[in-house]
């Protein structure tokens, strides 16, 4: 398993790379998921159809990352009906996540696609490679986050602009566990056990979910796409 730590510095300052690893903490961690942000469609148990990317092609290398920072649940998905995730990079936790390796013009498809906006247009990332982060905006999701560089790519996700204290947390649905939990398990770093009980602890999700019943939902027979570089 790679992991992946935020630098003192951010190397590579002022750069556009062609290739970026994608960290997806949340739902975007399931292959099949991704597969629609990328080529279109619907994820099953989601309520919106996504447009897809201009370059269609699914990444090639898909690993297994761990980010400092901390995940956790709140607000309300119009597409899930309960919280999603967000990441804090400034919380002394851990996160586990899947890094897919994308182009710099996917990664601005499925971001605008977060942002709810119509894929099409680059994003200038000058800023969150010199800093670590830059907003875009104040809606979820519209705020850039650089949690590292592996093999000379920038690690790069999406997030909003609070953090873990400042929002109020929200359950999230079965669906998006299943969902999270499936695509982290794929990931082929962490047992089923270990992803039940790191999804069940998030705040959000603790108290509410347990471990047993993460399990339950994510160790199925047939559960998730591996996609590449899973066993």
């Amino acid at each position: 398993m790679d992991t992946v730590r935020v630098p003192e510095a951010v190397a590579g300052a002022g750069c556009d790379p062609g290739r970026i690893w994608y960290a997806s903490y949340g739902s975007n961690a399931q292959w099949e998921r991704l597969a629609c942000y990328v080529r279109g469609g619907r994820p099953a148990g989601a309520a919106r159809t996504y447009p897809g990317c201009r370059d269609r092609r699914m990444p090639a290398e898909s690993v297994a990352v761990e980010l400092a920072g901390e995940m956790y649940l709140a607000t309300r998905s119009p597409v899930w009906g309960g919280g999603c995730a967000f990441y804090d990079p400034g919380a002394e936790r851990r996160v586990l996540a899947r890094a897919h390796l994308v182009t710099a013009g996917q990664f601005a498809d499925i971001a605008a696609q977060e942002m709810y906006r119509t894929p099409g247009a680059d994003l200038d990332l000058a800023e969150v490679l010199a800093s670590g982060r830059s907003v875009l905006g104040d809606g979820r999701y519209e705020t850039l986050v650089c949690a590292g560089w592996l093999d000379g790519a920038p690690v790069l996700t999406l997030t909003a602009p609070w953090g873990v204290r400042d929002v109020a947390w929200t359950v999230p649905s079965a669906a998006y566990v299943r969902c999270v939990g499936t695509g982290l398990l794929a990931a082929g770093a962490w047992d089923a056990g270990t992803v039940a009980a790191y999804v069940a602890g998030r705040p959000g999700a603790a108290g509410h979910w347990s471990p047993e019943g993460v399990r339950a939902l994510i160790a199925g027979p047939g559960e998730g796409d591996a996609g590449p570089g899973a066993p």
